[in-house]
């Protein structure tokens, strides 16, 4: 009888103190063999929680859970990416090489083909048609003018170009037709300010006039930050450019864009066209 009464306080004892947060880690065994480990346990220092603290526990860590899986779905873009980033890695300086004269020497990349110019025709109307640039077609053809004849037979690149820019190595890596043709140093932003992402070249400027808290930067001018060229992304504010500071450049010194060699960025925007993929990579 006396047996009996003491298990009888002692399980009631347990529950009304808050152990029905603890109890489903305890088997009811323990809780009669050993009652003094839970008179210990209710005491001050105790380090099993109450009722409340253990539904806290459970709040923060559901708020955890849903912070997770947020940001892995934010992820997933980036992830999509790595593809171009493993291209880059496999391919060496004179394989990328051999991609690009594949372009402009042999003329032998997938993208070219022949082209007989029709009455109406201009670079321009065949750079908006192909996909290409007018640079591109001169370059490709060897033309120190726009002027062309109907009759006349010319090369034209179709091919896709896209960029990857790598911010923990401060490269761009150029690719034409999922091909790495070329890399280059830049700069990025500082405290790591460039944003990461796939965005859209959208406009285009030749020796851009650069506008900043109200001052105006004509172009040419030995404070306008934006070089030579401007190629701006469908994020407002963000693109790649030139540089007034060459020895910047393999370094994180912009404001988040991407600065190149003023000679480099000529190259890409010869070769780039608007609505060309640009991937952006811690």
């Amino acid at each position: 009888m006396k047996s009996q009464m003491i298990i009888t306080l002692i399980v009631s004892g347990f529950f009304l103190t808050g152990g029905p947060a603890f109890a489903e880690d305890v088997s009811p065994e323990f809780l009669v063999e050993q009652p003094t480990e839970f008179e210990t346990d209710s005491s001050e220092n105790s380090e099993v929680p109450d009722q409340e603290s253990a539904s806290q526990a459970l709040e923060n860590l559901q708020e955890e859970t849903v912070e997770v899986v947020s940001l892995s779905q934010e992820e997933k873009p980036v992830e999509l990416l790595t593809d171009l980033a493993q291209i880059a890695l496999r391919t060496s300086p004179a394989q990328m090489k051999q991609n690009l004269d594949k372009i402009f020497v042999s003329k032998t990349a997938a993208g070219i083909f022949s082209y007989t110019i029709q009455s109406g025709d201009s670079l321009y109307v065949l750079a908006r048609k192909n996909n290409t640039t007018v640079d591109l077609i001169r370059k490709l053809n060897h033309l120190e003018k726009d002027v062309i004849y109907p009759g006349d037979e010319i090369k034209i690149f179709s091919g896709d170009f896209s960029i990857l820019v790598d911010k923990s190595s401060n490269r761009l890596t150029l690719f034409a037709d999922g091909q790495a043709v070329k890399e280059y140093k830049v700069s990025t932003g500082k405290n790591n300010s460039t944003p990461v992402g796939e965005f859209k070249i959208t406009d285009k400027l030749v020796n851009p006039t650069w506008f900043k808290s109200g001052a105006i930067y004509a172009p040419g001018s030995p404070d306008n930050e934006l070089g030579t060229r401007w190629l701006g992304f469908d994020k407002p504010g963000y693109g790649i450019h030139g540089t007034i500071e060459p020895e910047k450049i393999g370094t994180q010194a912009s404001e988040g864009c991407i600065r190149m060699l003023n000679q480099d960025v000529e190259e890409i925007d010869s070769l780039v066209p608007s609505g060309a993929r640009v991937v952006i990579q811690d």
